[in-house]
């Protein structure tokens, strides 16, 4: 059985790592002629919009999905046409757009930040005064990793922020004092059966995730996790979604609030690779061909830890006992390249060992 993937990065090369051993094959569409996920399948390079591209990357595969959210929603709805596709592009055109976004969560009765969408800069300064600074400035679509973002500390900024975004649609959003951030990942199969992972404690740094850990180094109250579950759940349900479904959070006294939703598998979840029964790559997958859903359970206590514009020697990551994983990718500033988890009895063992490793990361800086 052949899978079609649209977009062949990281994400994308860990799905096919993750269905080789199950007997599947990997086709990718991507603009890149030599992608990450070449390493796993076989690659058709061409633009999402291209219909010549589509059509070659149709021939010969049963189901397609994407592991890419700025895939244009349009290319998603064009392959339906054709096979079936999971997620449905309505996830995608929700997810591409911050408000469509936003007006998702509030149609769900799903706490977020306070907010307002502007057009142009007369908006922008009306607009602060009702979502007053600090705040932080988001162009509607294609920002990720903290681009396509600007904050705001007063209101004579507001020209400054509207030009840095490049005066495109945009929200501007209330800034969150939260205490931590969090995200949960829900896998839902074609017939209505979803599962969760436990809730994950988040660190970034300049928009980019850095660490993950599951459980959180945080006590996490009973109720605080049945509510990030069921706010994921929710989701999922509204959009009829089949797959892997990430929602990011901020846990704000004792309540959370949305941030934003990711229609795919998410870096939050790398963890799961060796820290759970069946990885989220692995449930993605079996819920596309609608499968059997593999156990949450976790293995143990789990920690993720990004490796961003650098190369790292494997030899010192591995000789700590932890999982080295490296993309194929070019290293630039900013960039992902790889990650590296450690799995252990207990938290303390855990955050030693990711200490440890942090220490020898930022040897190799």
């Amino acid at each position: 059985m052949r899978v079609g993937v649209l977009g062949g990065g990281q994400l994308g090369r860990m799905l096919g790592i993750a269905g080789v051993p199950m007997g599947l094959q990997f086709r990718f569409l991507d603009p890149s002629p030599a992608p990450p996920a070449a390493a796993v399948g076989e690659c058709v390079c061409a633009a999402y919009d291209d219909e010549q591209g589509l059509q070659r990357f149709l021939e010969g595969i049963e189901v397609a999905t994407y592991e890419f959210e700025n895939v244009p929603a349009s290319a998603a709805k064009y392959l339906e046409g054709h096979v079936p596709v999971f997620p449905g592009w309505n996830a995608l055109e929700v997810a591409q757009d911050r408000l469509h976004e936003k007006r998702l969560f509030e149609k769900l009765g799903i706490p977020c930040p306070n907010y307002c969408a502007v057009e142009t800069l007369d908006d922008l300064k009306s607009a602060l005064t009702s979502v007053a600074p600090p705040c932080i400035l988001k162009t509607r679509r294609h920002g990720y990793d903290g681009k396509g973002q600007h904050r705001i500390e007063r209101i004579e900024e507001a020209e400054e922020a509207w030009l840095a975004i490049g005066e495109r649609e945009a929200i501007v959003e209330s800034l969150v004092e939260f205490d931590w951030e969090c995200s949960v990942l829900c896998v839902r199969s074609k017939d209505g059966t979803s599962k969760t992972y436990p809730i994950v404690q988040n660190y970034h740094r300049g928009g980019i995730l850095r660490t993950s850990h599951c459980p959180p180094a945080v006590a996490v109250p009973p109720d605080l996790e049945a509510t990030a579950v069921a706010y994921a759940s929710r989701i999922a349900h509204d959009l009829e979604y089949v797959g892997v479904l990430a929602l990011e959070m901020f846990s704000v006294g004792g309540r959370l609030l949305a941030n934003e939703l990711a229609p795919r598998v998410h870096n939050s979840g790398h963890w799961t690779i060796e820290g759970a029964e069946c990885s989220q790559f692995e449930n993605h997958l079996r819920a596309v061909l609608g499968w059997p859903l593999g156990s949450t359970e976790v293995r143990g206590y789990s920690a993720m830890v990004n490796l961003i514009g650098q190369e790292v020697d494997p030899c010192s990551v591995l000789s700590l006992g932890a999982h080295y994983h490296w993309y194929g990718k070019e290293v630039r500033p900013g960039r992902k390249v790889g990650h590296v988890t450690v799995v252990e009895a207990s938290a303390e063992a855990r955050d030693k060992k990711v200490s440890s490793l942090q220490e020898r990361i930022a040897q190799h800086a």
